[in-house]
């Protein structure tokens, strides 16, 4: 099977792969991968999709980019040993510590975005690359507990800005958005007015970031104009050797 290239992230120095086969069974609402709009459909014709260690060279493997990697954990940990720079992608706070790696968890996943976030119990487990905060302007509070309670911890905190395309805008948010294509597909979408906003309440805390450097119909989503992933996977490398 050929291996496809994840167009969000090429040129940034990160190669992703899926070692599974199938559709997530986390069933998170408005997730591309699950809905139709992923770059590997047919899933049942594409997956698992995994680079050769010639495609990988020198980049940074970005471990499931869809999915889950807490899935078939022993299968995902198995298979991806043949790429010796990795990180895994989870929503499931569980044993963040047995993988072998750095982990990038998402701690309000699905149903939980606009209502609550895990709050990981210390010590925080050294692998720990960051936690991703599924952000819009609607779910503010939940996002401000989260910064603050990882703040706290030194734990770096990546705001994901949400984009929809079956769940409706939140009543009295319909001007923070805009239908826009992102990378594929198009959806409704953060303006970058909304995005500036949010993101400027956090401009002094050296922990928090967004997921993109500019979000919005002035900014992208390509990967290589971000940094986020490459900055913290080398210094979780550099914080597990000690």
């Amino acid at each position: 099977m050929a291996y496809i290239e994840n167009p969000k992230t090429k040129g940034s120095g990160i190669i992703c792969c899926i070692p599974q086969s199938g559709r997530c069974p986390n069933n998170c609402a408005d997730c591309f991968f699950q809905l139709g709009r992923s770059y590997l459909e047919p899933l049942e014709d594409n997956l698992p999709n995994m680079p050769s260690p010639e495609d990988v060279g020198t980049r940074v493997v970005r471990i499931n980019d869809g999915n889950d990697s807490s899935v078939n954990r022993e299968l995902v940990m198995r298979e991806t040993q043949q790429y010796p720079m990795r990180f895994y992608n989870t929503s499931d706070p569980v044993a963040i510590g047995q993988f072998d790696a750095p982990v990038v968890l998402t701690v309000n996943p699905g149903s939980m975005t606009d209502t609550a976030f895990v709050r990981l119990v210390p010590p925080i487990p050294p692998n720990l690359m960051f936690v991703r905060v599924r952000t819009n302007t609607w779910n503010l509070a939940v996002v401000r507990d989260a910064v603050k309670y990882y703040s706290a911890r030194e734990v770096p905190i990546v705001l994901t800005f949400m984009a929809y395309f079956d769940t409706p805008i939140r009543a009295g948010h319909e001007s923070d958005y805009v239908y826009r294509k992102r990378t594929l597909n198009s959806y409704w979408a953060i303006t970058t007015l909304a995005w500036q906003r949010v993101i400027r309440q956090y401009e002094y805390n050296k922990w928090v970031y967004s997921c993109g450097k500019i979000e919005g119909e002035l900014g992208t989503t390509a990967c290589r104009h971000c940094g986020n992933c490459l900055r913290e996977y080398f210094a979780t490398i550099e914080r597990m050797r000690k």
